[in-house]
């Protein structure tokens, strides 16, 4: 067995695994990188740009089939489901080419092909072929999507959002398990380039709203377009041909069976930790498997190892995820002077229609012992200006401070072009500016932010008013 020894191992090619690695090698360590599966981070190959591009083809479809209330009347509208499916792998694999390229710039003799598994706090061995001696180590491996057990070994009818972007054709109908951002953004997808959708959620939640009012606002405009079933149970799905029996329970029990070509697994991503030997570390983990980690350095406990990305679950996104990387790289090289790195605002979006957005601190996290009191300010997106000249104004944004100090905390919120409004309003909430100092600024007409400024105005009101924390909403979750 070859044997290698070196400052840092970042197991993991993914987004926070490569930037780790340069940030590593930025500090001067000896440093390499092992990957198990394919090169191409999940973003590229399976994640937020194969999505999106199927979101695309889906918006012009939409816009074909919803032109006629504006007196604009198009002729039949045919979906090409081959040439979609098509243009969604070309890009994909353009995107991917990128990160490729990448991969390609970093010298042969930093990179390990093979799964690495820990066989001591200082050792790896990645397959049967190389054992790694590293003086720091950082986790980088990514996730993969959660298979629910009641659909294990049925056929090849049941898939994950992994799977879809390799489809040659669109389905003639798919079961959507979750609606979550990935089962919400493929689920309406699918449904506007004519695929028969039924969504299944086995709560109330929608995408990552916590606010009770924009919860409640998100179910009433998702449900005009889409069939979601809500508190229903996958009980089992049978194989039958071609298609699947799906066979869910309802909130009372009571079972129904349905037959899909797909049943689409989207109830979420499983971080990729319980097989690379974790327990001959000796670190400190949660109930959950994940080494116990500072968000500000990502170290595990006082360790020389440090975990970054979707690999600890803190914020599985993109931007994070690189964040993370940069973070655990740079303390990795430098080891043992460990800095917290920049851990900027958290902001979300789930890019369905109306947008789904969260960013800053959210309503659950304002509502938990010890936070501070809060204020909340509002605005129905129904009847404002340029929402209504557009025809899409539906939805509900919510905003809130601190009361005395008046800062801008967060927002949450359903309604259009919010994945703009959210960068506007988390761009706030990291410049720490106040309600009062929010609505100095300019905002032109007609445009969808006067919908934030008349939200600022309510939340403004509150303050001044000295209204307790008690919100008005209610505060159990559903639709």
């Amino acid at each position: 067995m070859k044997k290698l020894e070196v400052d840092v191992a970042v197991i993991g090619t993914g987004t926070a695994g490569l930037t780790a690695y340069r940030a590593a090698r930025a500090q001067g360590a000896r440093t390499v990188v092992i990957e198990s599966g394919l090169y191409g981070t999940t973003c590229a190959r399976v994640g937020c740009m194969p999505s999106k591009l199927l979101i695309a083809a889906a918006e012009a479809a939409h816009v074909m089939h919803s032109s006629a209330p504006f007196g604009v009347h198009a002729g039949e509208v045919r979906i090409d489901g081959r040439a979609v499916m098509d243009r969604v792998k070309r890009e994909r694999d353009r995107f991917v080419g990128f990160v490729l390229e990448g991969v390609d710039a970093i010298p042969e003799q930093d990179k390990l092909r093979g799964h690495a598994r820990f066989t001591g706090p200082h050792t790896l061995q990645v397959d049967e072929h190389t054992e790694i001696q590293a003086a720091r180590v950082v986790i980088a491996t990514g996730s993969r999507p959660l298979r629910l057990p009641a659909l294990e070994n049925v056929g090849p009818g049941i898939v994950t959002s992994d799977d879809v972007f390799y489809w040659d054709e669109l389905p003639r109908s798919v079961a959507v398990i979750g609606t979550g951002v990935i089962g919400l953004e493929l689920g309406q997808a699918l449904h506007r380039l004519g695929v028969r959708v039924k969504l299944f959620a086995r709560g109330g939640s929608i995408a990552q709203i916590t606010d009770p009012e924009v919860l409640r606002a998100a179910g009433r405009v998702l449900n005009e377009e889409l069939d979601i079933q809500f508190q229903s149970k996958v009980v089992g799905a049978v194989q039958e041909g071609d298609e699947v029996a799906l066979t869910v329970a309802d909130a009372m029990g009571k079972e129904n069976t349905e037959r899909f070509q797909f049943v689409l697994m989207a109830a979420g991503r499983v971080p990729n930790v319980d097989r690379i030997g974790l327990e001959h570390t000796g670190l400190a983990r949660g109930e959950d498997g994940i080494p116990l980690f500072d968000a500000r350095t990502m170290q595990c406990g006082t360790s020389h190892i440090f975990i970054a990305g979707d690999a600890n679950d803190e914020r599985p996104l993109l931007h994070d995820a690189a964040d993370h990387g940069k973070i655990a790289g740079d303390n990795a090289g430098r080891y043992p002077d460990v800095r917290p790195g920049l851990r900027r605002t958290p902001i979300a979006v789930a890019f369905t229609e109306p947008n789904i957005a969260t960013l800053g601190k959210d309503y659950r996290t304002l509502c938990e012992p010890g936070q501070r009191k809060f204020a909340v300010g509002k605005v129905s997106f129904e009847g404002q200006g340029r929402s209504r000249v557009m025809l899409q104004n539906k939805g509900l944004l919510r905003v809130y401070a601190e009361y005395g100090s008046r800062l801008f905390l967060g927002a949450e919120m359903i309604g259009p072009r919010a994945e703009h409004l959210a960068h506007l309003l988390s761009w706030a909430a990291q410049m720490r500016l106040t309600v009062d100092q929010m609505l100095e600024m300019p905002f032109y007409h007609p445009v969808v932010e006067e919908g934030v400024r008349t939200a600022l105005r309510d939340l403004a009101h509150c303050l001044t008013q000295g209204e307790s924390r008690t919100d008005p909403a209610d505060t159990e979750p559903g639709t």
